[in-house]
């Protein structure tokens, strides 16, 4: 049995959570003013790489795309909230989804 995860798959995890983390009210918003909107540019890259890997694994590719969108507009005060929730739940039903696939296969 092999319980090798895809990429793509860990990546959907990580930026699902990273997403959600933003869209808390207050919290997220402050944590991207306090670094400069620096965590939407690092969430830019992080959304790009998890596409990639997505793409190449087969995989879907939906969250990664809306990511990218949110990362690019997640300045926006209430809409960036909105966003950010939005494409943390996408991303993490996706991440567990494939996880469920892979352990079939593994089964």
């Amino acid at each position: 049995m092999d319980s090798k995860k895809n990429t793509s798959t860990i990546l959907k995890w990580v930026s699902g959570g990273l997403e959600a983390l933003l869209g808390i009210p207050v919290l997220g918003g402050t944590i991207v003013l306090s670094l400069v909107w620096t965590p939407l540019l690092i969430m830019l890259a992080l959304h790009i790489a998890t596409l990639v890997y997505s793409r190449k694994e087969g995989q879907k590719s939906l969250g990664s795309i809306l990511g990218i969108i949110t990362s690019s507009i997640g300045w926006i005060p209430v809409v960036g909230m909105i966003m950010h929730i939005v494409t943390a739940i996408i991303l993490l039903i996706d991440a567990f989804k494939s996880n469920a696939v892979e352990a079939q296969k593994n089964a």
